[in-house]
């Protein structure tokens, strides 16, 4: 398995991933966004925040991102992280690794706490956030409604970094020194 950044050539087979879970309240969409959409999601994370994909022999099995949290200037050392793994390798890793790479690469942009939303009931999703450290801040009840049933939503956080004053602002990715960004990856993959 290799861990590396999603390019924008990747769209195709990360949504065949995500559209694994339409039928799902995993992800509150109804219908997979067009090719060129989702596409378009990525050349817009990928401007400031980490876009990862997991490759095994050549092929796609997993992805996972960072965005911004929430949109008024002091959420600037925030992100909200999500993560989807193809069915057929849940359970073996990929989800750790992928979070682990995500979580430094943002450390060093400056996040200071990751914050994760899991529909509930989903002991798979809610087991790798607990196990990564991170804690359960509330429940949104009946917050969505898909499948014919209104759903649940757990807000998981962590602290990534320290909360010391006067901060510097994010960083984006691109501006990172590129010998740290390949540390990372390094270390993921090894």
């Amino acid at each position: 398995m290799e861990i590396g950044f999603a390019a924008l050539q990747d769209a195709g087979e990360l949504l065949a991933i995500y559209s694994q879970y339409m039928e799902t309240p995993i992800t509150f969409e109804c219908a997979p966004p067009a090719e060129e959409e989702f596409t378009e999601r990525i050349r817009n994370i990928s401007a400031c925040y980490p876009y990862l994909v997991c490759r095994e022999n050549g092929r796609i099995i997993g992805y996972a991102y960072a965005h911004r949290q929430a949109e008024r200037a002091a959420y600037q050392w925030n992100a909200e992280l999500s993560i989807y793994l193809d069915r057929e390798v849940r359970g073996r890793g990929v989800g750790r690794r992928l979070y682990g790479a995500l979580m430094e690469l943002l450390r060093l942009q400056g996040v200071r706490t990751v914050y994760a939303l899991v529909t509930v009931p989903n002991p798979a999703s809610e087991g790798l956030h607990r196990a990564m450290g991170f804690h359960l801040m509330g429940v949104q009840k009946s917050t969505g409604y898909k499948d014919g049933a209104w759903r649940d939503v757990a807000w998981f956080e962590k602290a990534i970094g320290m909360y010391d004053e006067a901060p510097a602002p994010l960083r984006p990715l691109r501006e990172m020194p590129q010998e740290q960004v390949l540390r990372v990856l390094e270390a993921a993959n090894a």
